[in-house]
């Protein structure tokens, strides 16, 4: 396994590629292994163009999502993705299911995990897909829990913008530059065919944090030239030898 991976636990299975399709790409670019955990592929709350198409079961739309997440995890290069199917609207996890994901976590040891936002008022899938992480992160550095595993370190867990930051409590303090992988993003966003409405919204979102990134770097007055980037939310303390 690579000393260098990443973690991605996404409530629905659209939400990692408008939130993080960037970060995903750009990590693996650089030689990240990338892997995404689906609790539940949306099958219920998020697939509104699949269940208006006559005949459709809750199956069909099941495997209609997973097959969207798969093309989208490749556009982006992900290492591996894999799909809880624990239901949405709402989700929920068991004991047996959080264990999972501790598993998950301490197979991956992720130098850097990635999440909702703490608080969405319009779908509290999201931030109890979070606070499951945070507590899955919690028992992963446990060294009681199933003794003789290695134990989670403690990585960084930066949460991925919501769709209405302004009534979630989100307030990005990292900015990442995602130019360079733009089209793979581009390519998963489109792999997304239930939720055609979202492609321009999130293409406005990064140019919009590109401003953003443009500004922070530097300005007019030598900033980076970003075209697309992502925001994050860090819940740590960064430990840092310079600024």
């Amino acid at each position: 396994m690579s000393n260098r991976t990443a973690l991605v636990v996404s409530a629905h299975s659209a939400d990692f590629v408008w939130r993080c399709g960037g970060a995903i790409a750009l990590h693996a670019a650089r030689g990240y292994e990338v892997t995404i955990v689906c609790l539940s592929y949306g099958e219920r709350g998020e697939s509104a163009k699949l269940w208006k198409q006559e005949g459709m079961t809750l199956e069909k739309v099941k495997a209609g999502r997973r097959k969207e997440a798969e093309n989208a995890a490749e556009a982006l290069a992900a290492h591996d993705i894999q799909f809880f199917d624990l239901g949405d609207y709402p989700l929920e996890m068991d004991r047996e299911a959080k264990y999972r994901l501790v598993d998950v976590i301490r197979k991956v040891q992720p130098s850097f995990m990635l999440s909702h936002s703490l608080d969405d008022p319009y779908n509290t899938d999201h931030p109890y897909a979070t606070r499951a992480t945070l507590e899955c992160r919690m028992v992963a550095q446990a060294w009681g829990h199933n003794p003789g595993e290695a134990v989670l370190g403690a990585p960084q867990l930066y949460l991925f913008e919501p769709h209405q930051t302004e009534r979630c409590g989100w307030k990005p303090d990292t900015l990442l530059d995602i130019t360079p992988v733009w089209e793979r993003k581009k390519a998963a966003i489109e792999c997304m065919e239930g939720q055609q409405h979202l492609w321009t919204y999130y293409t406005n979102v990064a140019e919009n944090r590109a401003n953003q990134f443009r500004r922070n770097s530097g300005g007019q007055s030598g900033g980076r030239e970003a075209k697309y980037a992502e925001g994050f939310q860090s819940i740590f303390p960064r430990t840092v030898d310079e600024l």
